[in-house]
């Protein structure tokens, strides 16, 4: 349920916003606004009330929302106004440029609210990232889908496609979306260019994360009467291996751990150069009672001046990745197609517990994806309404009314199609997908 709060109160500032945005411009222009709503309305409303030429109401459907524009043709398919005389307050009288911003209010609006959560969240939160820095002291762990790609265990990341990337998960995503897909490792002290295929990156939206930090098992706490406890392991020792099995890593460990649940087993450790010995019986839950804090993590602060260029620049940023992520979709062997999720994918973004930093995050996320997919050229959505706009304003000929509800016909079926894809994928996934 708290999935489903977050979500909730996420789109409602998206959609809110992003419907003002339109309202306000329209307004600006003395253009009337029949109706805003937020949240869809068939057949009935939550509640509506009607302030000068207005009708406010909340829908039931959390799909959406939208303005109902006098003049304009859009989802609403006002046949019959459209066949009266156009009036000086209608959409269609007024000026190509001004109907052009009214259309991309909303989209304008997004990229400012992103820019706004960005620069307010670097200056309260700052920058948290796991540094690739501290990472290359120990190198990284890939799992089997990593080592067929081409790493390997203890690998140090130097450059993807001969740019330095300071976070982690900056390499991951680098790696994935930015052409010509190149990791750069250090690997006994050569440089080595390790290369990404479209059918490399099927594989890994089908498989997950790869690789991750190679992180020592150096015990930091032990957790009191666990049996890590009752076996005497202490503090400030670096676990080795299990029962004569190799432990590099934390990967290695919890792999191990976990094929032992329900054995006693032979645990060796280092401490002060010493190599200590430990029997221990390990649960089902295959948790031992020790705590590693691996000394990864890195975190840049902010003054609020400093903040806006950082809010800014994470903006475009987050604009850039996403548009590449878009063009991975029409590239059919990535297969990036079948990550199309509906309210459902979105909904587990989320946090299970209410974490304010990353809940304004993944808002600043969806409003920018949300203002990106508005501008793409297809009827119904911003950017197709836009394009014909634009075509006016080049070509001096205005489309006829016949053409436009045409075009917004064609363009309500090719998103209902789009929705029932997304839930499609959901459904698939999350029902029929072990």
């Amino acid at each position: 349920m708290i999935r489903v709060a977050q979500l909730l109160l996420s789109l409602s500032i998206l959609v809110f916003l992003h419907e003002l945005g339109h309202f306000t411009l329209a307004k600006l222009f003395k253009t009337r606004v029949e109706k805003f709503y937020l949240f869809f309305n068939p057949w009935f409303s939550i509640f509506k009330f009607k302030k000068g030429d207005t009708e406010y109401g909340l829908g039931w459907l959390p799909l959406g929302g939208y303005v109902k524009i006098s003049g304009m043709i859009d989802e609403s398919m006002d046949k019959e106004q459209m066949k009266q005389p156009p009036q000086p307050w209608e959409f269609r009288t007024k000026k190509a440029w001004q109907r052009l911003l009214i259309l991309l209010g909303g989209v304008i609006v997004n990229f400012i609210l992103a820019f706004v959560i960005y620069i307010f969240m670097s200056w309260t939160w700052g920058d948290n990232y796991v540094s690739i820095n501290k990472v290359n002291n120990y190198g990284i762990s890939p799992d089997s889908l990593g080592l067929a790609l081409g790493l390997d265990q203890g690998d140090k990341i130097i450059s993807v496609n001969d740019k330095e990337i300071k976070s982690f998960s900056g390499v991951y995503k680098e790696w994935i979306i930015s052409s010509p897909h190149k990791l750069t490792v250090e690997r006994n002290n050569k440089k080595i260019d390790l290369y990404l295929q479209d059918e490399d990156i099927a594989k890994i939206i089908d498989h997950g994360i790869f690789f991750n930090p190679g992180i020592p098992v150096e015990v930091k706490q032990i957790i009191e009467n666990s049996p890590a406890e009752k076996a005497g392991i202490d503090t400030g020792t670096r676990i080795i291996a299990i029962d004569s099995v190799k432990i590099n890593y934390l990967d290695d460990f919890k792999a191990q751990v976990d094929s032992f649940k329900n054995q006693t087993v032979n645990i060796l450790a280092l401490k002060n150069s010493d190599t200590l010995k430990y029997t221990i019986n390990i649960p089902d839950s295959a948790k031992i009672g020790i705590y590693i804090d691996p000394d990864i993590y890195d975190t840049i602060h902010y003054t609020f001046a400093k903040s806006i260029p950082r809010g800014i620049n994470k903006t475009f940023e987050e604009i850039s990745s996403y548009w590449k992520q878009l063009g991975m979709m029409v590239r059919p062997k990535t297969k990036a197609y079948k990550s199309v999720g509906s309210f459902i994918t979105i909904g587990k973004l989320f946090p299970k517990k209410w974490d304010w930093e990353r809940f304004w995050y993944i808002t600043a996320l969806l409003s920018i994806m949300l203002a990106i997919l508005n501008l793409l050229p297809i009827p119904g959505l911003d950017g197709g309404h836009a394009l014909f706009v634009l075509t006016e304003m080049i070509t001096g000929k205005k489309p006829g009314d016949k053409f436009l509800q045409n075009a917004q016909t064609v363009g309500m079926i090719i998103l209902l199609l789009l929705i029932v894809y997304a839930f499609g994928n959901d459904i698939i996934r999350n029902f029929f997908i072990n």
